[in-house]
């Protein structure tokens, strides 16, 4: 009687080993696999101008005169990266940084800000297994930190300032901690909608969409995640990183944010020393507070960067 007990213990112990392995690699993969059509350009094209209609004109213009250019940069390790490049001749150039999944052409609507409203030159890189680029695996913002540095000092100029989306908000707060290239003399950040942490994440969309607690399976795929890619959840914190940044910084969320939820930006702003600023977009969803709120989405960023 004893014997078989300890065997159907055994058993059950077995198989919720064997049900937290199987969930962590199907997390993982979930979280982190690049979307299946990131190269489809007429698509996102279609999809950007469909929602930003005032991107065609400005984009047309730039095609027609050759000014709307790919370019591809080589990181440390060989990896080859693609983006694109708006040369308006400035002295001052906008890094403008995506989101998960998605690709620089669904940005063309933050480009035109900065190069036709603004007067700015503007880099749009393709993140790690986003877009053009190479990578087999999203990285969620914090190895693309580092990236992005590689692209601040290819397009290094006088003024700068970094302006991602989502998970390329995350990206921008994580960057922020690093030491900056020598050159920059003013050099500004503005996040929206960024996520404190990719734990924080993670775990709030485990328990929203599966009804999960993040224990054991956020741990067991956040040490799968280093093992395979070598970086975990814990790690990759926009709170720590902005902890570490003096330069200025524009906080943007949207009031009704059921994606990456507004109580976040709250401690993230909190945690900046210096100067920053925070606008909360009244009844905005994930990522729409320039498309819900043009005019003020514009003019509260000149005046940041002002």
């Amino acid at each position: 009687m004893k014997k078989k007990a300890i065997i159907i213990v055994l058993t059950i112990v077995a198989l919720l080993i064997f049900a937290i392995i199987g969930g962590s690699f199907y997390m993982l993969d979930y979280s982190l696999a690049p979307d299946a059509n990131r190269t489809d350009r007429d698509s996102c094209l279609r999809q950007q101008f469909e929602n930003y209609p005032e991107s065609k004109a400005w984009m047309d213009s730039l095609v027609r005169v050759n000014a709307f250019r790919d370019t591809f940069l080589t990181m440390n390790d060989g990896r080859r990266m693609h983006g694109f490049y708006v040369n308006r001749g400035s002295h001052k150039t906008a890094v403008v940084v995506h989101g998960w999944r998605d690709c620089a052409i669904k940005f063309l609507w933050l480009a035109r800000i900065y190069e036709h409203e603004l007067g700015y030159n503007v880099v749009m890189p393709e993140l790690h297994a986003c877009g053009e680029s190479e990578g087999d695996a999203i990285r969620m913002g914090w190895k693309d930190r580092l990236d992005v540095k590689e692209w601040l000092t290819a397009f290094l100029a006088d003024t700068m300032v970094v302006h991602g989306v989502s998970m390329g908000a995350a990206t921008t707060m994580m960057l922020s901690g690093e030491r900056m290239p020598k050159g920059i003399h003013d050099l500004r950040f503005i996040e929206d909608c960024g996520y404190t942490s990719v734990w924080d994440e993670f775990a709030r969309q485990l328990k929203v969409e599966f009804g999960l607690p993040s224990f054991p399976l956020m741990y067991s795929t956040s040490l799968l995640c280093k093992l395979r890619y070598n970086w975990s959840f814990g790690e990759a914190s926009a709170l720590k990183q902005v902890v570490k940044c003096h330069y200025p910084m524009l906080f943007i969320h949207g009031s009704q944010d059921s994606f990456v939820p507004t109580n976040m930006v709250y401690p993230l702003f909190k945690a900046k020393p210096g100067k920053k600023s925070l606008w909360i977009s009244e009844g905005a969803d994930h990522a729409v507070s320039y498309k819900e709120h043009k005019a003020e989405y514009i003019s509260l960023i000149k005046i940041f960067l002002q």
